[in-house]
């Protein structure tokens, strides 16, 4: 699975180049950019190419749809309007536990499968929650609280709508669908990566309501959950 190692200089200018777009189009700050390219070639050195292509799914399909209508959502949360880009704790959040199992798959390629499958879990999980938080704000009709299924306000901690979750669901496929193809093993990543997305509304609508964690720490739980749902699966099949 290794790659050569001649071709890591040219691997490493590319995602250069793509951090430091990121950085001057406000994307990412500059610690963020050091952090995910950190993370990118620990990922491209464990699943190559497929590994990247999720990693880049994730980056580009999360900078659209948080840019997405941004007025809208800046309604519901102020903060919105003074967004300078993603920082690095939200980089590692997102994607530290791809880079946990990238490193895991490296160092013990005996059971590099068991780790991809993990990856592609915790990337489907994070994708999944990200779409179904900026785009069900704007596209959800109705909003309910998970863990009561009241009716609450929209924006808030650990309140969904269908569209935010069957939106969350199609994320999942995407990142599935280049893992894994059509293959029995894609149904397993969407399955992990759906419950990720619910247990990050319901940590939302618990811990993080109270300030007992920040969403920092829920993003990183949920593709933790996420990963560890995949590697059970995966090794019980």
């Amino acid at each position: 699975m290794a790659i050569y190692t001649s071709y890591l200089p040219y691997l490493f200018l590319s995602l250069a180049i793509v951090m430091l777009i990121s950085v001057k189009a406000k994307k990412l700050t500059i610690p963020a950019a050091l952090s995910a390219t950190g993370i990118g070639l620990l990922v491209l050195q464990a699943a190559q190419v497929k590994g990247v292509l999720m990693l880049l799914t994730f980056f580009l399909l999360s900078v659209w749809a948080t840019a997405h209508k941004k007025a809208i959502k800046a309604k519901l949360h102020v903060d919105n309007l003074a967004n300078m880009g993603r920082t690095a704790g939200q980089v590692f959040a997102n994607g530290g536990v791809a880079g946990l199992t990238a490193i895991l798959a490296i160092i013990d390629p005996s059971h590099i499968e068991t780790y991809l499958i993990m990856m592609a879990a915790s990337l489907a999980s994070a994708l999944a929650d990200t779409l179904s938080s900026e785009l069900g704000m704007v596209y959800g009709r109705r909003f309910y609280n998970i863990i009561t299924l009241k009716k609450e306000a929209n924006g808030l901690d650990g309140v969904v709508s269908l569209e935010g979750l069957l939106i969350g669901t199609v994320g999942a496929c995407i990142i599935a669908l280049i893992y894994a193809g059509l293959d029995k093993m894609a149904l397993i990543v969407v399955f992990a990566g759906t419950l990720g997305n619910l247990t990050d509304s319901i940590l939302g609508a618990t811990l993080e309501r109270k300030h007992q964690i920040g969403n920092n720490t829920v993003n990183f739980l949920n593709t933790l959950f996420a990963a560890l749902v995949a590697m059970v699966i995966y090794n019980n099949r």
